[in-house]
């Protein structure tokens, strides 16, 4: 009779560990955040929302008291939509995209504070749609009638706007700057960028002084400090620095032109 080994093989064995959680909560907009811990079993491949996920379906925290979910955003789940967007470990950046197994342990989560907090790690982000409805970033096309194919963008000016276009308003660039808090109105990287972006496309250009004159306005252009901090910080990789620039040198011009008279 065949010898049968009572040894278990080593890639059967699943050493057993937990991940630690501090989430920064707080209960409405006007009341006092607090700090809750809690610890769950380690999973390969588990991401921050994961663990929410699991923290929503059995509320208890690491003393065993029970406790009430933990209340945050997200859609997509794949870094597309921009709505998991928090403080992990001091960084701004999508939930869905941060793994456990790259994080220094415990986890520290937290809320944006450049927004309001609605309550844990929801917030407020009517600043960011804000100064982009004051630039007027969007194609103003009704779609009343058939306006045909309409005129085609060159490919060399496509390939940057399309990377432009990524940004999918999470809000981490303005959470990034110093110059995005409640003592200031400026309107951040993201809405520049998306005038660069707006203006650059054939129909979006009939709207392109009325662009420029907001980038002028309070809260403009002038209020970014090159600290360079947003492009350090996208998630999509977005050259926002590069498009501050370009904004920086078109108001340049369009100020000169109001300047003469042209």
């Amino acid at each position: 009779m065949a010898e049968v080994s009572t040894q278990s093989h080593p890639a059967n064995v699943t050493a057993k560990k937990n991940v630690k959680f501090i989430i920064t909560r707080q209960d409405k907009p006007d009341s006092p955040s607090y700090t809750e811990e809690f610890e769950l079993p380690y999973r390969p491949g588990m991401n921050v929302i994961s663990a929410l996920m699991e923290i929503q379906r059995n509320p208890v925290d690491n003393t065993g008291k029970a406790t009430a979910p933990v209340c945050w955003e997200s859609n997509c789940l794949e870094e597309v939509c921009g709505a998991c967007s928090m403080v992990i470990n001091g960084k701004p950046r999508q939930a869905c995209s941060a793994l456990v197994d790259k994080l220094e342990q415990p986890v520290h989560i937290a809320p944006m504070k450049t927004f309001p907090v609605v309550r844990d790690l929801v917030i407020d982000r009517s600043r960011m749609f804000g100064a982009l409805k004051k630039v007027k970033a969007w194609i103003p096309i009704d779609g009343t009638y058939d306006l045909g194919a309409g005129p085609r963008m060159p490919e060399k000016k496509r390939q940057w706007a399309y990377e432009l276009s990524k940004c999918m308003t999470c809000g981490v660039c303005l959470e990034a700057c110093p110059n995005v808090n409640d003592k200031t109105d400026f309107i951040g990287p993201a809405a520049l960028s998306q005038v660069r972006l707006f203006n650059a496309h054939p129909t979006g250009e009939m709207n392109k002084e009325d662009r420029l004159d907001a980038l002028m306005e309070p809260g403009g252009i002038e209020g970014c400090g090159n600290s360079q901090n947003c492009v350090r910080s996208c998630p999509k990789g977005i050259p926002l620095t590069t498009s501050i620039a370009e904004m920086n040198k078109e108001t340049s011009k369009h100020m000169f032109k109001r300047w003469l008279g042209v």
